[in-house]
Parts: structure tokens; sequence; C-alpha cells
């Protein structure tokens, strides 16, 4: 039985990988094209994440 679900748990993440690789294949054909100005737009909120994940570890040591 344990081999049994095993098998069973590989066939669905290959049916996930394969369903992930088709809409990954979708969006980078039909998906918004990026324009001057989009990283910079990103930049700031990435970096406020990071000074908080910062922060925290910061207060827990």
């Amino acid at each position: 039985m344990d081999l049994f679900m095993k098998i069973v748990a590989a066939a669905a993440m290959g049916m996930m990988v394969f369903y992930a690789w088709r809409a990954y294949q979708q969006w980078q054909q039909q998906g918004p094209k990026a324009e001057k100005g989009d990283w910079q737009a990103a930049i700031l909120p990435l970096a406020m994440v990071a000074g908080l994940v910062v922060l925290l570890i910061a207060m827990v040591r």
C-alpha cells in the first residue's frame, strides 16, 4: 500500500508540473512586457520587506 501511495503522489506531482509548465509558457507569450521604470517601482517594496526581515532578526537576537 505504501508503494501505491508513492506512485499516486508522484503521478499527481507530475501532472501539477505539467500544468504549471503550460501556464508558464502561456504567460510568457501573452503576458505584459516589462517597461522602463518597472524595476525601480518594485525595488522600494522589496527593500522594505528585506529591512523588516533584518529588523525582526535583530530583535530576536
